[in-house]
């Protein structure tokens, strides 16, 4: 298991806590906030602080600001407003808080402005991350999203300051994820889905070394379909990785584990949420037809297979979901992980999504924040935020 100092373990009343945030959120094209399900993830993280009378600053990157400028399309001033609100107390921005220091009291939450206004945040400066540092007492990392990059605040600050802990939602991240993967209940069942294998091949990989069972979904699917000699008409495929997708169930079967291929699918004509649904067996694709979805035999199949699992990994929808009559494979799947007794674990934009869509937040184990850190945990690599606070823990 992951060992990390945790902010909670940390006695901070008078101390200058730092907790790098990610309070990168969803904006209109009036600059108000459409979701604000970031800010409110890490609030158990400022609350503890502010409970326990610490000088609290909190900084996080907004969108993709030009180093070095200030931007005022991207400034944090909206989010500090709306932390606010939900904190009922004042929330201060601070600007230009490297050059010029931040002035803070104990029982105080000051924002620092979007941290990549700073040049040399993305670079992971060393003399930037220095003078972060300096600023307080104990850096906390409370930002799984941002935990794949190396960046000043994300990194190098922990590197360089006296303390250095994982807030509650990093905390919670690296316990969730640590348990599906390093010691899961059996059986262990993994859902992949998306349009290319190109872009989770080396998750599939890895997984494939790991899983009892790995269900493919979407264009993922149409690939491995294809593999085992199956018609997919026109459906979104790869056919220059069908010989990857071949390699993957070769691994599977011969660790006694499997890769379970659609028996029937729903295809349409066109991608287009007025298409009209035709199920069919996988034998009867025409050449004309698009796979848009698994069929009702495969959806129970796979939803038999997740009622027994013990641990299950769920990353991306098996249909295109957002169109209702392509939407009733995922809604089938997402309803069994719902009734399954297993530990699981979602996370990805599009599976948030689908979670949401069919009403089953309260039914998963857990559900991360993180999109490119939960994919980059799941393939096996080592996040450069969460490597230096083992570090610094050791």
């Amino acid at each position: 298991m992951l060992r990390f100092l945790r902010l909670t373990d940390q006695k901070v009343s008078g101390q200058r806590v730092l907790i790098r945030v990610d309070f990168n959120v969803p904006f209109d094209s009036q600059g108000r906030i459409t979701e604000d399900t970031r800010i409110r993830a890490s609030l158990p993280g400022i609350q503890y602080c502010i409970n326990n009378n610490a000088a609290l600053m909190l900084t996080s990157h907004l969108g993709r600001p030009v180093e070095g400028q200030y931007d005022e399309t991207l400034s944090l001033a909206t989010v500090a407003q709306r932390l606010s609100e939900l904190l009922n107390k004042p929330v201060r921005l601070v600007k230009n808080w490297v050059e010029e220091g931040v002035s803070v009291q104990p029982g105080e939450v000051v924002i620092l402005e979007n941290c990549r206004f700073n040049k040399g945040e993305k670079k992971n400066d060393p003399v930037l991350s220095q003078k972060i540092a300096a600023l307080c007492d104990i850096y906390v990392n409370d930002a799984f999203g941002t935990a794949h990059r190396a960046e000043a605040t994300t990194h190098g600050a922990a590197q360089y300051a006296k303390i250095a802990c994982a807030g509650p939602l990093l905390a919670a991240e690296l316990d969730a994820l640590g348990a599906a993967l390093s010691q899961p209940r059996r059986p262990m069942v993994a859902i992949v889905a998306g349009s290319k294998v190109s872009t989770k091949l080396t998750i599939l990989e890895s997984l494939a070394e790991k899983v009892d069972q790995l269900i493919v979904g979407g264009g993922i699917a149409n690939t491995f379909m294809a593999a085992q000699g199956l018609p997919i008409g026109k459906s979104l495929s790869e056919p220059d990785l069908v010989d990857q997708a071949k390699a993957i169930i070769a691994k599977m079967q011969a660790r006694g584990a499997a890769v379970p291929i659609p028996t029937d699918v729903v295809v349409g004509a066109e991608f287009s949420s007025a298409a009209q649904a035709t199920c069919k067996p996988v034998a009867q694709v025409s050449d004309a037809d698009m796979i848009f979805d698994i069929g009702p035999e495969t959806a129970e199949t796979l939803a038999g297979i997740l009622e027994k699992a013990g641990t299950i990994v769920w990353n991306g929808p098996v249909g295109v979901f957002e169109f209702d009559q392509f939407g009733k494979g995922t809604e089938r799947i997402a309803k069994a992980i719902a009734k399954s007794d297993a530990f699981s674990i979602a996370g990805g934009g599009d599976t948030l999504a689908a979670i949401a869509k069919y009403g089953i937040a309260d039914q998963v184990s857990y559900i991360s924040t993180g999109g490119g850190a939960f994919l980059e945990f799941l393939e096996g690599k080592t996040l450069p935020a969460v490597d230096i606070l083992q570090q610094r823990a050791a």
